[in-house]
């Protein structure tokens, strides 16, 4: 079973920058109808893709700091992290084969 990793600003070096495997992050926020809706894929790709990939969840209300370091200005976002740089971004609801693809081309890589 595929964890969901919760992004801290206090774990975000140990678990994103200095990660083996290319990190998926979805920043999101409860009141947020679209981060929502998007919840369920982010859980399935984390079980697709278990072992090639890490999956995190960043709560803006909870991190605002994360969300402003890394300029997230609209939720939800998904980045894709690989060795320790962000090298794709997605911004709004996203649907699952885009995320697919964005994944993809990051593993290819």
């Amino acid at each position: 079973m595929a964890t969901i990793l919760h992004i801290t600003q206090e774990n975000f070096e140990e678990e994103v920058v200095n990660a083996s495997k290319p990190v998926l992050l979805d920043y999101w926020a409860d009141w947020c109808g679209p981060c929502r809706m998007l919840s369920p894929t982010i859980e399935e790709l984390a079980q697709e893709y278990c072992g090639k990939i890490r999956v995190g969840k960043i709560n803006i209300d909870e991190q605002p700091t994360l969300a402003l370091l890394h300029r997230v200005v609209s939720i939800p976002t998904v980045s894709i992290y690989s060795e320790g740089k962000e090298v794709k971004r997605l911004i709004g609801l996203r649907d699952k084969p885009e995320l697919v693809e964005a994944i993809q081309e990051v593993l290819k890589k």
